[in-house]
């Protein structure tokens, strides 16, 4: 597939992205975007009806939050004010919220499927 990631990584890179990036930022978002889909799916899987409770709707909110803001597995420091990692947060969440009201997705089940 395209940027060399499977479709639902690639959903996650296009909201990461931003425009005038270098190769090795590019690199970087992809690696972002693989793990934290990975983190994602981990965390929905230890709530039942995670979309249903407040509360862990708001421990993925943060989870999302942290791992892009975090200079060990987030986005490139240089190029990502914290301003820009809460908006890309805040996109990242509402996909999630949008494509996995459970595991696996039944978005990309159906997009597999046709």
């Amino acid at each position: 597939l395209r940027e060399g990631l499977d479709e639902e990584s690639l959903a996650i890179f296009d909201l990461l992205r931003k425009p005038e990036l270098t190769p090795p930022e590019i690199k970087k978002i992809k690696e972002v975007s693989v793990k934290l889909l990975q983190t994602l799916k981990e965390q929905i899987r230890k709530f039942d009806h995670w979309r249903d409770r407040e509360s862990s709707r708001d421990a993925l909110r943060l989870v999302i939050h942290d791992f892009l803001w975090s200079e060990s597995s987030g986005l490139p420091v240089g190029h990502y004010t914290e301003d820009d990692v809460k908006e890309k947060a805040d996109e990242v969440y509402g996909h999630v919220f949008r494509v996995y009201p459970k595991l696996p997705s039944p978005y990309y089940q159906h997009a597999a499927m046709t």
